[in-house]
């Protein structure tokens, strides 16, 4: 009962910040429709004539070039404009990409390449989305309130999430992947409406020499703690395992076209899951060395690629994948809190690109490679692989003492 009263005080604490509700609320809406996306997109990859993984890989990685192509210049954007109108924007714009998705499965018309070039214009819109989103809060909630808001918001995308999994294994099933994709669609909109209008005023920015410039102030940010370094260089490869098996690896292994879009969802819903029970636990949790936490939580979430691997029972599997979504929470709250508290907010947003820059940038040619390396060696070796990266490179980042001694006081 305490426990409940204290986080009902933090809730109505953060409430009381203009925006925040909103904010919450839009990531509650969105990320239904991102549950539901990836299952919907990569089963209806599969049901095309003649597809295979190869196609699968096609489709999941066309997103994330032009995405990370234009990472750096979305960065400079979201530094120099109003970023909730960049977030909304983009999500508005996105949900007609994902209509055209949805309207090709559902009247027939669709093709691997239709579908990788909606995804494709998407990850440009992608660009100029994440590095603003990131510098959203910052803007909402003052810095000793920002772990508590990452957690609430955490909690809220967690929640959307567990629904759209759930939601997307029953209408992939039941009608089709294409009516999944338009939910996801209206979803983008309604949420992009929302953080449209959330009452921000953005901050004065002052006069740039130009856009190499600030890239170049950007990156002496970026390069002046070795934490930042070590830990992007880390998540270079756990992201190229983690999307691998997220995008391309997790559908094959449940390939079945009767059970496996559910068992998948199942999978899916358990991550989510445990970010939900992750994000409440961080909520009230003071900790010491958070990344230290974050990274070991982070080596040992390689047990779902492992219990994939071995096709260990669904509710093994599953139990898995609720760890797995435990410690990516809590990495996820304990690293935007990390950096938020220690980047300056005028320059937040061009650092928080040449993090994702670097984090996903060799995401793709795992993506690209998954699906042709399962066919050729199975889909069992492939995961194996993935978890093996996961654990390595998780626990080397920890050889840092910046990582290892970070505190967020």
């Amino acid at each position: 009962m305490t426990y409940s009263y204290a986080v009902l005080s933090q809730l109505k604490d953060l409430r009381s910040h203009r925006g925040f509700s909103g904010l919450a609320i839009s990531r509650f809406i969105s990320n239904v429709g991102n549950g539901i996306s990836p299952i919907a997109l990569a089963y209806g990859v599969l049901s095309l004539p003649g597809a295979t993984g190869k196609d699968l890989s096609i489709v999941m990685a066309a997103r994330f070039i032009p995405l990370l192509t234009f990472m750096l210049f979305g960065g400079v954007i979201a530094d120099r404009f109003q970023r909730n109108r960049l977030v909304g924007g983009s999500d508005m714009i996105g949900s007609f990409l994902a209509a055209t998705s949805a309207l090709s499965l559902i009247a027939g018309f669709s093709s691997t390449w239709l579908l990788a070039l909606m995804g494709g214009i998407f990850g440009i819109l992608n660009a100029i989305w994440w590095p603003a989103m990131s510098g959203v809060l910052p803007e909402i909630l003052p810095k000793e309130k920002l772990q508590q808001g990452n957690a609430i918001i955490g909690l809220m995308t967690n929640i959307g999430y567990i629904i759209g999994t759930l939601l997307g294994g029953l209408l992939v099933v039941s009608v089709g992947s294409g009516w999944g994709l338009l939910v996801d669609a209206m979803s983008f909109f309604i949420a992009g409406a929302i953080v449209w209008n959330l009452p921000i005023i953005g901050k004065i920015k002052e006069a740039s020499p130009g856009i190499l410039h600030d890239l170049i102030i950007g990156w002496k940010e970026f390069i002046s703690r070795s934490w930042v370094i070590a830990m992007v260089l880390s998540f270079a490869l756990i992201n190229m395992a983690f999307e691998s098996m997220l995008s391309v690896l997790g559908p094959l292994n449940f390939s079945d076209p009767l059970n496996g879009p559910k068992q998948w969802s199942y999978n899916l819903a358990g991550l989510s899951a445990g970010m939900l029970l992750g994000g409440i636990w961080i909520l009230k949790v003071k900790i010491a060395r958070p990344l230290y936490l974050a990274m070991v939580l982070i080596a040992v979430s390689a047990l779902w690629d492992f219990s994939l691997a071995f096709a260990l029972p669904l509710p093994v599997t599953v139990l898995a994948a609720i760890f797995s979504g435990i410690s990516l929470e809590v990495f996820m709250v304990t690293w935007n809190t990390s950096l938020q508290s220690h980047i300056p907010e005028e320059s937040y947003s061009r650092v928080s690109s040449y993090d994702a820059l670097g984090s996903y940038g060799i995401a793709p040619l795992g993506i690209l490679a998954a699906g042709p390396l399962a066919i050729h060696f199975g889909v069992d070796k492939i995961l194996f692989i993935t978890g093996a990266m996961t654990f390595i490179a998780a626990l080397a980042s920890l050889l840092v003492p910046s990582v290892r001694n970070l505190r967020n006081d």
